[in-house]
């Protein structure tokens, strides 16, 4: 089992910054491509970022050149540096860990994630 639990949302002016954290613990070696998904009520889930934890990062076309994602192994934690938020960017961000590569689950392949994060809260006000 994996345990993932996100840190770091609130709310935020247009064309400010978050930092999102995702601390992984258990048997985080059974864990393969991490990724960043958001919702909003209504609305499906959207994958934002994911990334292998070395060479490989992919993003969603909505986000590009604004978010960074990262993951610190030493520390079992991934990050979502978000800039220049928008009001569109408003929605419950998730944390999630897929027992496959980023090259079978990417962003679009919800159900190839095995653990989900109870979620952290982003708020942007125009």
């Amino acid at each position: 089992q994996v345990q993932l639990v996100e840190s770091g949302g609130g709310s935020v002016q247009a064309g400010g910054s978050l930092r999102l954290a995702c601390a992984r613990s258990g048997d985080t070696y059974s864990t393969g491509c991490m990724v960043w998904f958001r919702q909003v009520p209504g609305k499906e889930r959207e994958g934002v970022a994911a990334t292998d934890g070395k060479q490989f990062a992919n993003y969603a076309d909505s986000v590009k050149g604004r978010f960074t994602i990262s993951q610190d192994n030493a520390k079992n934690t991934l990050y979502l540096q978000m800039n220049s938020l928008k009001s569109e960017d408003t929605a419950m961000y998730y944390c999630a860990a897929s027992t496959f590569p980023c090259w079978l689950t990417g962003l679009s392949n919800p159900q190839r994630i095995r653990f989900w994060g109870q979620g952290t809260q982003v708020t942007v006000s125009s």
